[in-house]
């Protein structure tokens, strides 16, 4: 795909993979629409690019998915990609974890998801070519004690791109995921000292890194498609 021109919506977009997504794909030349809760931090980002539309919300909110796809065409008269992005990552072990903000979290990655991935996807059968990436991780291919709900969150994204893919075979609708290890974007900021050891373990990867890999999967030929992308530091142990 030739990215220039192009319009691409980016959820949590306000910080980390999301914020470094946008300004590589920026740098490519698409227009962005860019949805997360601080308006301030968006629009702090979104001055820093070219043309981009701040929409903050609440991703749970089941009227934010339509509202980016029409905000996306009112003001740049199309859509071609969906960057999928918006999570987050509650863990502990069984005795202490957090019940409702499991619950929450799955609300997040995986409902959120959902209602994001359905709504574009139907305006691409309605236009007829698009692009959906969804941010999985390597907790969607491997499970690690402590991390249960999480992992099961990203093993559903990964089970639901695979099957969307599937679905769109033959068309000129895309579905791909990226699977990111480690990466520093202080998702594990609240970590105990024996978790975070354990993560850093291998080294970590930059937000900078999964957004070169997103753009790359977005700029292969017509006759390509990266189903997943696993990105990993060199001396990740798992």
């Amino acid at each position: 795909m030739n990215l220039q021109n192009k319009v691409v919506i980016i959820t949590g977009a306000s910080g980390g993979i999301g914020e470094a997504v946008a300004k590589e794909l920026d740098t490519a030349g698409m227009n962005l629409v860019l949805t997360a809760r601080s308006q301030d931090k968006l629009e702090n980002i979104a001055a820093q690019l070219q043309n981009a539309k701040v929409v903050p919300g609440e991703i749970t909110n089941p009227e934010l998915p339509q509202k980016l796809v029409d905000i996306a065409i009112q003001t740049f008269g199309q859509l071609d990609v969906v960057f999928n992005n918006a999570g987050v990552m509650t863990v502990g072990a069984i005795e202490t974890v957090d019940i409702e903000a499991i619950c929450q979290m799955v609300r997040v990655n995986v409902e959120s998801a959902y209602r994001v991935a359905y709504t574009a996807l139907k305006y691409f059968k309605q236009s007829g070519s698009g692009f959906l990436i969804n941010t999985s991780s390597i907790a969607g291919l491997k499970t690690t004690p402590q991390i249960a709900a999480y992992c099961g969150t990203k093993f559903a994204i990964e089970a639901f791109t695979d099957s969307l893919r599937v679905e769109l075979a033959g068309t000129d609708i895309r579905v791909s995921s990226i699977a990111p290890g480690t990466v520093d974007t202080g998702l594990y900021e609240k970590w105990d000292e024996e978790q975070k050891n354990f993560i850093y373990s291998g080294g970590v990867l930059q937000s900078e890194d999964i957004a070169r890999c997103v753009r790359f999967i977005l700029e292969q030929p017509g006759n390509v498609l990266i189903p997943r992308l696993l990105v990993v530091p060199a001396a990740e142990p798992v």
